[in-house]
């Protein structure tokens, strides 16, 4: 009897394979996007990042030559690109305009070594002290607020007609932005961090070191953008008065003639010389900032 159950479970329990398989899943469907066939696939080539802030300038400098060719501006008004590559060929030739050009750039070096190096150490001192952010702070932003051109009689008066008027209007119009920004990077590092630091047992000197000073190199980095484009825009007008060489006195000197191809000139050097500046200051920022990680554009 044993036997005849054992076959009769077998029998109900243990159906056959076939009888418990799932059935197949419909294979899927495939979307064909039939005019896509017959569109060829378009090949993006990616332009240089160099290139590309190139292309806002080319194409101004491009219809400005359009506008002089058709005559739609006058010459004597405001010269052409073309006038004004000839006029940079002819000065270059004949040694005016790298004389002129070391010229404005040893005065603005001088000014900014001052300038920069006296704004981060007044910024570093109202920064870390109370004691020394209640003397200076308030007498820096008098002072900021005075404009840095409406001090030139007095600077001619205190330093005569050399060098030294022109260094020092440099000097003036760097160390403020240097000064706001540097402070605000030191007086904007996060608690948290400060407080990490003391848990990790650095002391003052480490916190200053490893915390603070590193916190601010962002806001030093943008006060060294602004101050070097107020000094090519101080240095403009400074060399006008009272000058014997530089890219401002070149200018002075062909407003006697008419000549708005060098006037022109002297302004296009003005520019690249500041766009090389800020290019300079954002390769020290991916230097010196590779551990910050910020929002590059969509």
């Amino acid at each position: 009897m044993a036997s005849t159950v054992t076959v009769a479970a077998v029998t109900v329990d243990q159906p056959p394979p076939e009888a418990v398989r799932a059935p197949a899943d419909p294979p899927p469907l495939v979307l064909v996007d039939a005019a896509g066939l017959s569109r060829p696939r378009r090949v993006r080539v990616a332009l240089p990042r160099p290139l590309r802030r190139l292309a806002g300038p080319a194409l101004l400098v491009l219809l400005w030559q359009l506008l002089g060719s058709l005559g739609a501006v006058n010459p004597r008004v405001l010269a052409t690109p073309g006038q004004v590559l000839s006029a940079a060929l002819e000065l270059g030739r004949n040694g005016e305009l790298a004389s002129n050009l070391l010229a404005s750039l040893q005065r603005v070096v001088e000014g900014l070594a001052i300038g920069v190096s006296l704004g981060v150490v007044l910024a570093v001192l109202a920064g870390l002290f109370r004691l020394a952010e209640e003397l200076l702070d308030s007498t820096l932003q008098i002072l900021r607020a005075l404009p840095a051109l409406g001090l030139l009689p007095l600077v001619i008066i205190w330093f005569g007609v050399g060098e030294e008027p022109k260094i020092a209007l440099v000097v003036f119009a760097t160390v403020f932005p240097v000064y706001v920004n540097t402070y605000a990077g030191i007086r904007g590092v996060e608690h948290r961090l400060v407080e990490s630091a003391r848990v990790l047992g650095l002391g003052r000197a480490g916190l200053i070191r490893h915390v603070v000073l590193p916190g601010a190199v962002p806001g030093f980095l943008v006060g060294l953008r602004f101050a070097l484009t107020s000094a090519w825009l101080v240095m403009i007008i400074a060399e006008q008065l009272n000058a014997t060489s530089g890219i401002g006195y070149l200018m002075n000197q062909a407003q006697a003639w008419y000549r708005t191809d060098i006037i022109v000139l002297g302004l296009l050097v003005y520019g690249l010389l500041g766009l090389a500046a800020d290019a300079l200051v954002r390769l020290l920022e991916r230097r010196l900032l590779v551990w910050r990680r910020g929002f590059d554009g969509a």
